[in-house]
């Protein structure tokens, strides 16, 4: 059984609110240059559409500081403010309207350089998301722990935080990332019973879209399924809209999000006469945009598939150049294979009439 998740402190990106008992928040980052505020703007309405809550664009210039107040002219989502190094950039990113910001402050440099920082947030009330991970640690933490360690990460950030904290601000969000699944989930375990700010949860450094989406699945349900995480991001070497149909999937197959339709598929064998494959993946990008909290199937055959996929709401099972259509395990039809996807899909879009 799932734990009951962590309290946190409740935090305000933009209109979103993180921690505090809210629905865990799915994020993802685009891979436009921010510059570019046309193709920026189609990414992030895109991302948007597919399900993600909060957006992070990367600045490493002046100019795409500025370029973030007319690309939040046109979003609908809150738009994070991704830093490294120079901490000018990171004050003109709160002032050009940045809803958060992520800085690491072991790379931000001195005091008075954090300071300033701290200062452009406080004034305009803009939550800071401290983040380390097990590529920036600080050369004494890897004295002290003999290399990257779960606790040395724990202790880097608390330490970063605590920096922000005697500045008088404490609007925070923390992340620890490493691309060591479970060093990861041990440094979450270990932060959780240390703080109550709100966690951004992820796999730095995941991988392609089959090996991310491994370590992530495990990495992000073995974090969540402790209660702990207030807003996830899946990192993938892809398309950022692979991560959002992952999130998704992670969180509603851990219980922790509701609607959307489910497919689940068989796996092929020698009764196959049908093109399973392809047509469980032409299902599941069919499904993608109708709001039903349903599970289809989608089944092999037409001897064992109506009864294996019993606890489905609806699917189809494939024949010799047909199939059935299944409606909670009674058959409801049966069709050409050419015809399974149309009927299934006029089903759907009739179900609650």
């Amino acid at each position: 059984m799932r734990k009951e998740r962590k309290q946190t402190k409740e935090i305000w990106i933009g209109g979103c609110a993180v921690g505090g008992g809210h629905p865990i928040r799915i994020q993802s980052m685009t891979n436009t240059k921010t510059e570019d505020v046309t193709a920026t703007v189609a990414q992030i309405r895109q991302l948007a559409d597919a399900g993600c809550e909060i957006i992070r664009c990367t600045v490493p210039s002046m100019e795409a500081a500025k370029a973030l107040a007319e690309i939040k002219t046109q979003v609908n989502i809150p738009v994070v403010a991704d830093i490294h190094f120079d901490y000018r950039l990171a004050v003109a990113a709160i002032e050009y309207g940045a809803d958060k910001i992520r800085i690491n402050p072991g790379n931000i440099g001195s005091s008075e350089r954090i300071q300033a920082v701290v200062h452009a947030a406080k004034k305009r009330n803009v939550p800071i998301r401290v983040g380390v991970n097990s590529g920036s640690l600080e050369k004494e933490l890897l004295e002290k722990y003999q290399g990257v360690t779960a606790e040395g990460l724990v202790e880097s950030a608390l330490a970063q935080v605590k920096r922000i904290e005697d500045m008088g601000y404490d609007n925070l969000v923390i992340s620890i990332k490493s691309s060591d699944v479970l060093m990861c989930v041990h440094a979450h375990e270990l932060i959780a019973q240390q703080t109550d700010y709100p966690l951004h949860v992820g796999i730095t450094e995941a991988g392609t879209l089959l090996s991310g989406n491994i370590k992530s699945a495990i990495g992000l349900g073995l974090i969540l399924h402790e209660g702990i995480g207030d807003t996830i991001r899946v990192s993938l070497t892809g398309d950022p809209l692979e991560e959002i149909k992952s999130a998704k999937l992670i969180l509603k197959t851990l219980g922790l999000r509701s609607g959307g339709i489910e497919v689940v598929s068989c796996p092929t064998c020698g009764r196959t006469n049908i093109d399973l494959i392809g047509l469980a993946n032409q299902v599941e990008h069919m499904v993608s945009d109708i709001p039903l909290d349903l599970k289809v199937a989608v089944m092999g055959c037409v001897v064992n598939g109506p009864g294996e996929a019993r606890e489905a709401d609806i699917g189809i099972a494939g024949g010799i150049g047909e199939g059935l259509l299944f409606k909670h395990g009674e058959i409801i039809g049966k069709y050409p294979e050419e015809q399974l996807l149309p009927a299934l899909r006029n089903e759907l879009l009739h179900w609650n009439e």
